[in-house]
């Protein structure tokens, strides 16, 4: 009997085998099906675009660094996994948070949050934190702001670059925004003012108002785009960063008609697409406006990120390893921390 030219690679019942290693174990789901394929098929995908020269952005939405998800953050960074982070101001709020020296806590999802406000105590599904400490931190971002230049604005990048400098020296205690400010990685944050560190700078009694350049963060991501060999994204949930990183491509094709949308893909969600969001989104839906290449290597795995990231990330550094300690950061990114957009132009 003739058999479809469909019905070439059969699914491998997975085996368990105690001396396994994640990557073994995710390579061994590959012959699978469903997530477990998916999983499989993310870290071949990161491990392509660490292979090559391809500038790499993460994007980070959902509240990671109270879950807990904060150290692998800083590894991709501090090992060269990424070139650029797009992130919520919640999480590098957070993230300050703890390289401040305190905690977020384990909790109970299922509590009198009544009580909970009573208590001082704030909650993030089943974390807890103290309100008074978030308070404080607001505090702290608002007098930092107080002694930069307030005659001109910002982008974000500078800020948080500045911001990282400051909390190194007050603190041994590495983070996303510390280990970004001494790698040189930039960090983006294009909805700042919906966050803790808008708070923050909102609440300044002293001193000039504090402006943000949001369209020079733009601009600027546009140029790290038309300047890379290739770009491959990574998405942690959805939302802003998702958008904002997506929509550099749309902005670099304005400049140079050459720009076809990013090579890789990868995302982790848990929304689905006929909902009509952007966390959802597929990386389908995104050809239609030039985001993604047409034919990018891509995956989307429906999972919580607080379990697929860790599996993911493990598996990627053991089976590509030496492919991570030959990696470089590009040219471009190794001077932009210090420099503003017009100096950017130039390069």
């Amino acid at each position: 009997m003739k058999h479809s030219k469909f019905l070439k690679h059969p699914t491998i019942p997975f085996e368990i085998k105690e001396d396994r290693s994640v990557a073994d174990a995710l390579s061994a789901m590959s012959q699978t099906a469903f997530q477990g394929k998916n999983f499989a098929t993310a870290v071949d995908v990161w491990g392509s675009m660490l292979k090559k020269k391809v500038t790499i952005f993460l994007g980070v939405a959902g509240a990671m660094v109270p879950a807990g998800m904060r150290s692998i953050i800083v590894y991709l960074i501090e090992n060269r996994l990424i070139d650029c982070l797009v992130s919520t101001g919640a999480n590098l709020f957070h993230d300050m948070h703890e390289s401040l020296g305190r905690f977020h806590y384990q909790g109970n999802a299922f509590i009198d949050d009544v009580l909970l406000q009573e208590e001082g105590v704030d909650r993030i599904y089943d974390v807890f934190a103290s309100e008074s400490e978030f308070r404080s931190l607001d505090d702290y971002v608002g007098h930092f702001a107080d002694t930069l230049d307030l005659d001109r604005p910002y982008t974000t990048r500078e800020f948080l670059y500045l911001l990282g400098e400051k909390i190194s020296k007050e603190s041994d205690r590495d983070g996303i925004v510390t280990s970004a400010y001494k790698a040189g990685v930039p960090i983006y944050c294009p909805a700042i003012g919906d966050s803790s560190i808008g708070i923050g700078l909102a609440g300044r009694t002293t001193g000039k108002k504090f402006l943000f350049d949001v369209v020079a963060d733009v601009q600027e991501t546009a140029i790290l785009s038309m300047k890379a060999k290739e770009t491959g994204v990574i998405y942690i949930g959805g939302g802003t960063p998702k958008n904002f990183i997506q929509q550099m491509e749309v902005t670099a094709g304005m400049w140079d008609n050459k720009v076809e949308g990013h090579e890789y893909a990868i995302q982790i969600t848990a929304d689905a697409p006929h909902w009509g969001g952007l966390s959802g989104c597929t990386f389908d839906e995104a050809k239609s406006w030039g985001k993604i290449k047409k034919d990018a290597r891509m995956v989307t795995v429906y999972c919580d990120t607080t379990i697929a990231l860790p599996l993911i990330v493990t598996a990627t550094a053991q089976k590509y390893k030496e492919s991570i300690a030959k990696r470089t950061r590009p040219d471009l990114l190794k001077v932009l921390a210090k420099n503003k957009i017009e100096d950017l132009r130039r390069l």
